[in-house]
């Protein structure tokens, strides 16, 4: 059954729209998540505290290696995730890998809400907002898997991207193989000084896109040494945010 919600304040008239009612409220965003244990910092897509609103994440099973390569084999898991969560009532729906690209016409398609399965779907508003002779810095957990197929799925292509595999990086290893710990420490200082060196001896670039949704807790320290604009899964959860969840602005004249 429907319902239509009318709540009023003395401040305000709240949502209104048509909701199915849950046991539970008040989610907007909805992240698709593979079943990855190890340790997942702030700032990772996969750690609640990392937004200053509700998120509820759909868990599922398969090898990260399927989701790098597109395997058709998993794509009804993650389109059965997207309608769950879709059904617990959230307004747009995000990937937490680059690599749910594969899939963002499948889940688009099969849902109503918003779809925003990679945090390359940003690579059109980033070469839209530089200049044409500048090129894009893209960290990538898998390099090899990002090719003019996978941006296809996003409205993009290769042309201006430099993509750059992080995967090899020991320090990284700990996230990449799902191992129990990783030195945090190290692999901030490998990532920075990393991005430091592609810039200095590619002047070119203009802004700089984490692929991987393990990398935003490192994007301010690839920033302080490089000077460019960071985008990440979590610049692209905010814009998200904000758009299904608009505010009213207090203030004065």
């Amino acid at each position: 059954m429907n319902w239509k919600s009318t709540l009023e304040t003395s401040e305000e008239l709240l949502d209104v729209h048509m909701v199915t009612p849950h046991f539970t409220a008040g989610f907007a965003i909805g992240i698709i998540a593979v079943h990855l244990v190890y340790p997942k910092l702030p700032g990772n897509v996969a750690n609640a505290t990392t937004y200053p609103f509700p998120v509820l994440y759909k868990e599922v099973f398969f090898e990260i290696e399927e989701l790098f390569d597109g395997s058709d084999a998993i794509k009804n898991q993650i389109v059965d995730a997207a309608k769950y969560l879709e059904e617990q009532g959230v307004r747009a729906i995000i990937g937490a890998c680059g690599y749910f690209a594969h899939f963002q016409e499948a889940v688009r398609e099969a849902v109503d809400v918003p779809v925003f399965m990679s945090s390359l779907c940003q690579l059109p508003l980033i070469k839209t907002g530089i200049s044409p002779k500048k090129r894009i810095l893209v960290f990538a957990a898998s390099g090899d898997n990002i090719d003019n197929t996978i941006l296809s799925k996003v409205g993009s292509d290769s042309d201006r991207l430099l993509i750059q595999d992080v995967g090899h990086l020991d320090s990284f290893a700990g996230i990449r193989y799902g191992s129990n710990g990783f030195d945090n420490k190290r692999l901030t200082e490998d990532l920075a000084n990393l991005a430091k060196k592609i810039i200095g001896e590619n002047p070119d670039i203009g802004a700089i896109l984490l692929e991987c949704s393990d990398l935003p807790p490192y994007a301010k320290a690839i920033q302080a040494v490089t000077g460019l604009p960071v985008f990440d899964f979590n610049t692209m959860i905010d814009l998200v945010y904000h758009s299904v969840v608009q505010r009213t602005y207090l203030g004065y004249l």
